[in-house]
């Protein structure tokens, strides 16, 4: 049984992407529901998945598909997919599932990550959608735990740390992080950005390694760790 909100909500996403291809925004979704904040949204999204009527995919910042509709939407006409369109998805991500691709072996020296595609390092843009392509990665930089995977890096934040624009981060999952390590940081769960995280009294600081730009503050229920930076490759 849903509560009212949880099928409006729903409602609204399947119609949308139903007239125009496209999901709505967590902005749309808080204004078409008359919420106050995003993270009622967010709430209300994860109260859908737990129900099993839509699913959410790793390394996706918009990252929900519709499995299935309740009756009473169903008899008003909605349709819960189109057999002729394959569904974009939706704001959402999970921190510790594993990458659509796993990292195969190419030799004892080197190991094939998927780069899912691009990191701001600078003003956060949308987070990632999916592998494009895979790279070979130096056995040395992969720790031995958890899963990997890579990013290509937009932005000249960080080039005070070494990280330049065009440098591909390899990156091993995770959910925590430890002051001055350099994340992923999904923000909101609608941006991602590579920065130096810090936590204290209540709040996270994302650091930026360049004097251009200026520490963005964040209360925790906004900021995500998505990995942690283990390695980088550059190409001249």
């Amino acid at each position: 049984m849903l509560t009212r909100k949880q099928l409006e909500l729903l409602d609204f996403i399947n119609k949308r992407v139903q007239r125009d291809g496209v999901p709505p925004s967590f902005d749309e979704m808080k204004d078409a529901l008359d919420l106050r904040s995003k993270s009622g949204i967010h709430r209300l999204i994860t109260a859908l998945e737990e129900r099993g009527f839509i699913r959410r995919l790793a390394h996706r910042a918009r990252a929900i598909e519709i499995v299935k509709l309740p009756e009473a939407l169903e008899q008003s006409g909605a349709k819960a997919e189109d057999p002729g369109f394959q569904p974009r998805v939706i704001d959402g991500d999970r921190p510790d599932s594993p990458p659509p691709a796993r990292a195969q072996s190419v030799s004892a020296a080197a190991t094939e990550l998927p780069v899912m595609g691009q990191i701001a390092a600078g003003v956060p843009i949308e987070a990632i959608s999916h592998a494009s392509h895979n790279v070979a990665v130096p056995g040395h930089m992969l720790s031995g735990r958890g899963q990997h995977y890579a990013l290509e890096v937009r932005g000249d934040s960080m080039i005070e740390a070494g990280i330049n624009d065009g440098d591909v981060v390899v990156i091993r999952e995770t959910a925590t992080a430890d002051n001055g390590d350099i994340v992923v940081a999904l923000i909101e769960d609608e941006e991602a950005t590579l920065k130096r995280f810090r936590r204290s009294s209540g709040r996270v600081a994302l650091e930026a390694a360049n004097p251009a730009y200026e520490t963005r503050f964040f209360t925790e229920d906004r900021v995500r760790v998505q990995g942690k930076l283990v390695g980088l490759i550059r190409t001249y």
